[in-house]
């Protein structure tokens, strides 16, 4: 059996040196569990998207994994994978068959690049215990005062569920710090399985986020998909947008690889997020072996 080839791209940047890094498997149909969770580990990077097969009407089935393990759903890795995908074929639409359902994806082509855009898994937005809110806020040195009062916090979920906090003021956001095992406990004993998503609205259709998802040698996420597919529906359920509304979501400034994610949000129904995605020049890209 041949050895997968392993990809390494940057999602919602331009630049290899920005976005989110993703592993990207497009040939792993051979592959098992236990494979996909050792390459993942290796690769370590916050996931890594496997294609592992294809229906007879063409959707193409993708698992995703963290270092440490499964994940339901992967926003930046499903915009990487779509756009080596799309590098390599002319289509204009893909359609990843994911363990949160069929996720959709549409690809334009410009001057700028490859874009292409994931309509969400269904949503919905819940309480946040508060218990867990001041769990959270411990955790990051910060106190409920500091809290937007205008967007108080919840769990959206679009294919993982995200505690959502939103801070007042840029500064505090800016320069809260954490102890990336204390996160990872809570997250584990929580059973969240995705980032904390801590935001900050810069204007009424721009925000600046921070993703926490300590794993391996990862402490935050620099662009996350799926948990800006989930703002988006946490701002929706809160009437903090005139649907249907287009916000930009800047992220991984304090993790030195900025990127910016696109989210549309309709009236009602999923959340399309959208951005380009680029090969990792800097990266190689090792063969590895699967089990037999």
């Amino acid at each position: 059996m041949a050895a997968p080839e392993i990809l390494r791209y940057t999602a919602f940047s331009s630049d290899p040196a920005g976005g989110n890094p993703a592993g990207v498997v497009l040939d792993a149909g051979g592959l098992n569990d236990a494979d996909m969770q050792r390459i993942a580990a290796e690769v370590d990077f916050a996931e890594t998207a496997f294609v592992t097969g294809m229906r007879e009407d063409g959707a193409r089935a993708v698992r995703y994994f963290s270092p440490i393990a499964e994940v339901p759903f992967c926003g930046h890795a499903t915009i990487a994978t779509a756009v080596a995908l799309a590098e390599r074929s002319d289509a204009d639409a893909i359609v990843f068959d994911t363990p949160v359902g069929d996720i959709r994806i549409e690809i334009e082509r410009g001057a700028g690049g490859i874009r292409a855009a994931f309509t969400s898994a269904p949503t919905s937005v819940r309480a946040l215990d508060p218990d867990d809110r001041d769990a959270i806020l411990l955790l990051l040195g910060l106190s409920s005062d500091e809290l937007d009062s205008t967007l108080p916090p919840r769990i959206a979920d679009a294919g993982n569920p995200h505690p959502v906090i939103v801070l007042s003021d840029r500064t505090r956001f800016d320069a809260f710090t954490f102890d990336p095992h204390r996160v990872r406990a809570l997250m584990d004993a929580r059973g969240w399985p995705a980032t904390i998503t801590v935001a900050h609205r810069v204007a009424e259709d721009r925000f600046t986020v921070r993703n926490l998802f300590p794993v391996g040698r990862i402490t935050e996420d620099p662009a996350t998909g799926s948990a800006a597919a989930a703002l988006g529906a946490y701002l929706r359920e809160l009437d903090a947008v005139r649907v249907p509304a287009r916000i930009a979501i800047e992220q991984g400034l304090q993790v030195g690889r900025p990127g910016l994610l696109v989210v549309d949000i309709p009236a009602t129904g999923r959340v399309r997020v959208s951005g380009v995605a680029v090969p990792m020049t800097d990266a190689t890209r090792p063969r590895v072996t699967a089990a037999s």
